[in-house]
């Protein structure tokens, strides 16, 4: 399931700004340059003091990526059927 980006308030896509990738509000920062440096091992510290940006902003982002997970995830009767295949069978 894909974040939905739009809700988040620190980031903003408007589509003559990097080609229109969520960046953080008021900056060209993309998020997933921010996510992918995490992924390779950067930390929050060093993210802020290669790009431009604050340790806030970075927070700002893995928070609302973190809340999202909290969600339960809505599932029709299809969908849980085609994930659980052995549910099926009588």
């Amino acid at each position: 399931m894909a974040l939905d980006w739009s809700e988040c308030p620190a980031v903003e896509s408007i589509p003559v700004k990097v080609s229109g990738a969520w960046v953080l509000r008021g900056t060209r920062m993309p998020v997933q340059t921010i996510l992918e440096n995490l992924e390779a091992g950067m930390s929050v510290q060093e993210i802020t003091e290669v790009f431009d940006v604050s340790a806030e902003e970075v927070r700002s982002v893995l928070h609302f990526a973190i809340q999202s997970l909290e969600k339960a995830p809505a599932y029709d009767e299809d969908s849980l059927r085609q994930r659980n295949p052995k549910a099926n069978r009588k």
